[in-house]
């Protein structure tokens, strides 16, 4: 039983060790245009992030999705292929996904990206990436496109779409910023 004991205790040292001399840098201090939009803080977010990285993730899609269908002729919804939704829409040749930002790396996201990317490019599409954030894994980012994603992330994003659609989406949501239209307000209440 010593033995085991030792085994396990040497593991968990380990990870003391590790876990003891982790700092962490706050990399996420700075904002990006869709939070600015709702004037979410750093620190509302940290209240509960897998809820805003999600909420903001839909709300990006609904964005480029209805962007892209009243501005440009050759739009597709997301493609259905079998079961599954590679992609949100389809402009063109290019299949697109929307990410407010691309924050997993583990094996399963980034082997969904590759086959993801495989069957589009099967079915002739150009699998491409609109990302709002910059500050995304960068792990992440180079395994998906080395699956064979064309990645346009942050000012590149808003970039492209202005390019397919004619459409300043950046610009209209300074605009919004400036004014305040969308602020979020907790005392409202659910709208």
């Amino acid at each position: 039983m010593s033995d085991i004991a030792d085994q396990l205790s040497k593991v968990l040292f380990q990870y003391s060790m590790h876990f003891s001399l982790k700092e962490y840098s706050d990399i996420y201090t700075e904002t990006d245009i869709l939070m600015n939009t709702f004037g979410i803080t750093q620190e509302l977010k940290r209240e509960n992030k897998q809820y805003w990285g999600r909420q903001l993730g839909k709300c990006w899609e609904r964005l480029v999705v209805t962007l892209a269908q009243h501005y440009c002729a050759d739009f597709k919804p997301a493609l259905r292929i079998g079961s599954d939704e590679p992609c949100d829409l389809v402009i063109g040749n290019d299949a697109i996904d929307t990410k407010y930002r691309v924050g997993s790396g583990d094996s399963g996201t980034l082997k969904k990206f590759r086959h993801n990317a495989n069957v589009l490019r099967e079915h002739g599409y150009l699998p491409t990436m609109l990302v709002v954030r910059h500050n995304n894994l960068p792990a992440a980012i180079k395994s998906a496109s080395a699956g064979g994603w064309r990645i346009l992330t942050g000012r590149d994003t808003f970039t492209y779409l202005e390019h397919v659609t004619k459409f300043d989406l950046f610009a209209w949501l300074e605009n919004h910023i400036a004014n305040g239209t969308f602020l979020i307000n907790r005392e409202r209440g659910a709208v």
